[in-house]
């Protein structure tokens, strides 16, 4: 019999709190976004997401311009710093003790979050999740543009890259349990064989009577 697979959603499940915004008031913090305006769009644009109505390619476009002039290098440096100060004090306990649960049992476990690749892959390796997916930003003359590369890892496209990227790791194919807060999620939830709403939006937790799906109370 195969093994299960544990499946992540990131901001609001792992993390009590948005990674995304908590890394963009970083960028406020070391002076590395500039716009006085900047965190007030960033919550305009994140009020939007927590509707379902966000446009990912809009948001991008503006959040990401703070990094246009920075060394991928700098970027990264600069997300090790912010993940290791502001976010992994954030974990909430009960999914520090399920990791740690997963990963003694040996089940694979797997993050899959709208926000940018390179801050989900670092929260990942930090709390000792092996795979990450996010969203693929193109990088030019070494520098992180705002760019798209594929399919974006939100809403109907969390199902799309996990199909994917299950193609490519076949020894994992199980039984799918998924966690998540958002409405956005709906799709994967529906797709999975089991789902967990860690303290769900409004909207998410009014689909929480289907079969084989539970409430979670973290924090």
């Amino acid at each position: 019999m195969s093994q299960p697979l544990y499946v992540f959603d990131m901001d609001d499940t792992l993390i009590d709190g948005d990674c995304a915004m908590i890394w963009n008031e970083f960028l406020v913090d070391q002076g590395i976004a500039t716009d006085p305006d900047f965190l007030a769009q960033d919550r305009h644009l994140m009020s939007l997401y927590a509707r379902g109505e966000m446009d990912m390619e809009d948001y991008l476009d503006y959040v990401m311009q703070p990094l246009f002039a920075l060394p991928v290098e700098q970027v990264h440096a600069l997300v090790e710093a912010c993940v290791d100060s502001r976010i992994l004090p954030r974990l909430f306990p009960q999914a520090k003790v399920l990791i740690e649960q997963l990963s003694a049992d040996g089940i694979p476990m797997l993050i899959i979050s709208a926000s940018v690749s390179f801050l989900v892959e670092a929260v990942a390796r930090k709390i000792g999740i092996e795979h990450a997916l996010g969203i693929d930003m193109a990088v030019r003359d070494g520098r992180y543009t705002s760019e798209i590369v594929g399919v974006p890892s939100y809403r109907e496209g969390k199902v799309t890259r996990l199909e994917n990227w299950l193609l490519t790791h076949p020894e994992l194919v199980g039984k799918l349990h998924f966690f998540t807060d958002s409405i956005n999620d709906l799709p994967l939830c529906l797709h999975a064989d089991f789902a967990y709403l860690v303290n769900p939006c409004v909207r998410l937790a009014q689909h929480a009577h289907q079969p084989h799906w539970q409430v979670l109370r973290w924090g």
